[in-house]
């Protein structure tokens, strides 16, 4: 698509915006089921384009992605209604007599841009908000998972007129055109690279942005935790999705004491979830492209593996790894892995392994493993980060009842059901003042009277 073409795709967004025709609930209403009846009539089309693209089983993929846009659409269907009244708030002795409430507003023509390893969860989930919300959007899938962009184009097309919703496909260029137009809102989930360009153009025009970035998110496991469901929770959340994951687990810090006995664990759950030859393993996926592959095996100390290791070159495949005698120093440690690599460092002292993480940039998501409450406790009061779970991974987006979102280096903002309603609503604060009376003491001349009466009412 040319930048002309984006232009007047913009320009026929906000004409549609601004007759008012998503101001209505039952029309946002009709929108999300609309959208809710094409996904269940080509389910099997997305989950084969899920395959094609990263090689994920179909139980994984409708886990992942196509059940959660399911679950966020029944949640906005459930709440809409009371999501978008107004709110009453208290009104100030001094106001008196009025009525001061907050209206959710849309924000007008919204840019969603979504990254490749969870394509489909990822561009309809905040579309589900942002319609949710009144808005008009433009979605604009990654690149690299090109099957899951045409099944999405598909829908859109057959649910939306392009003047309410509409797919941008491309690359670089067509990114480039988008973010010189003007939206009233941007959503970008991806790299904290790309980020940083977004939020850039954004601020030329003042466009508030939501950024969902990533991080190295740290997996702690203290010397009480149950090893045995650690391991299996955290091979889990490790190498699903082939480890491209935002919130996977980046790396385990584990205490020295019982790092052999959790080590020992993870090697049996990896041969217990994944089989021998997990290269052979259908439901195990597959690196997005050539470029990534590289990438992570560059990451690859083979002095330092203990497990797994070896990569099928031309399938892009690489078997559940795990790394040992890992320290902050090495090469896996310098950015966000985004694979099947698990380094393995270890603390001393729980308040070293505070110290050590709060050094480190603000990570999207934090694990700790521990049957101390009290030092469950230190790691989520003290440490900084987006969300997380104790004693589990990866579980705490798959709820429409809690924000979802990094900070800091991590991102900024957050979604998921109220929490997206909020980020993609303006809340105007109005007062409606009556008429029958006029209180005198805050015009001028001002008098004696006027100044006890005003210190009375602002005490």
């Amino acid at each position: 698509m040319t930048e002309k073409e984006i232009t007047r795709l913009t320009d026929r967004q906000r004409v549609f915006f601004s007759t008012g025709a998503t101001l209505d609930i039952s029309f946002r209403i009709r929108a999300l089921e609309k959208l809710r009846a094409s996904i269940l009539k080509y389910e099997s089309e997305i989950l084969s384009a899920l395959s094609k693209d990263l090689g994920k089983g179909c139980t994984e993929s409708y886990m992942c992605e196509a059940g959660l846009v399911l679950s966020e659409i029944r949640y906005m269907r459930r709440h809409i209604r009371s999501l978008a009244k107004e709110r009453t708030v208290h009104t100030p002795l001094a106001q008196f007599p009025s009525r001061s409430f907050q209206k959710p507003s849309p924000y007008g023509t919204v840019l969603i841009m979504s990254p490749w390893n969870y394509p489909f969860l990822l561009t309809l989930d905040p579309l589900v908000d942002a319609l949710a919300a009144g808005n008009t959007v433009v979605l604009k899938p990654s690149a690299y998972s090109p099957a899951t962009s045409r099944i999405i184009s598909r829908i859109i097309a057959e649910c939306f007129d392009e003047s309410y919703v509409s797919v941008v496909t491309g690359g670089r260029a067509e990114n480039a055109c988008l973010l010189r137009e003007h939206f009233d809102y941007i959503f970008f989930t991806g790299s904290q690279s790309v980020g940083r360009e977004v939020m850039r153009h954004a601020a030329e025009r003042l466009t508030p942005v939501t950024l969902e970035l990533g991080g190295k998110s740290p997996c702690i496991v203290e010397k009480s935790a149950d090893l045995a469901l650690a391991a299996r929770r955290i091979v889990f959340g490790k190498y699903l999705n082939c480890g491209q994951t935002c919130v996977a687990p980046d790396y385990l810090y584990c205490d020295k004491s019982i790092k052999d006995k959790l080590l020992a664990e993870i090697r049996r759950q990896i041969q217990k979830q994944f089989g021998e030859h997990p290269l052979t393993n259908p439901d195990y996926g597959k690196i997005i492209n050539r470029k990534h592959f590289e990438r992570i095996l560059g990451l690859m100390n083979r002095d330092k593996i203990i497990c797994g290791g070896n990569t099928d070159a031309e399938r892009l495949k690489i078997e559940p790894t795990v790394m040992d005698s890992v320290d902050f120093g090495d090469a896996v440690m310098q950015e966000e892995i985004f694979g099947p690599l698990l380094p393995v460092l270890t603390y001393d002292s729980v308040d070293e392994a505070i110290r050590k993480i709060n050094s480190m940039p603000h990570p999207l998501a934090l694990y700790i493993f521990t049957r101390d409450r009290e030092t469950a406790g230190k790691f989520t009061s003290r440490c900084g980060f987006g969300g997380g779970c104790i004693n589990d991974t990866i579980i705490h987006l798959a709820t429409s009842e809690m924000g979802f979102g990094g900070f800091g280096e991590s991102g900024m903002g957050s979604y998921h059901g109220k929490e997206g309603f909020r980020t993609f609503s303006h809340y105007k604060s109005i007062v409606d003042k009556k008429l029958w009376l006029d209180l005198p003491m805050r015009y001028q001349p001002y008098k004696k009277i006027n100044d006890k009466l005003i210190r009375f009412f602002l005490r």
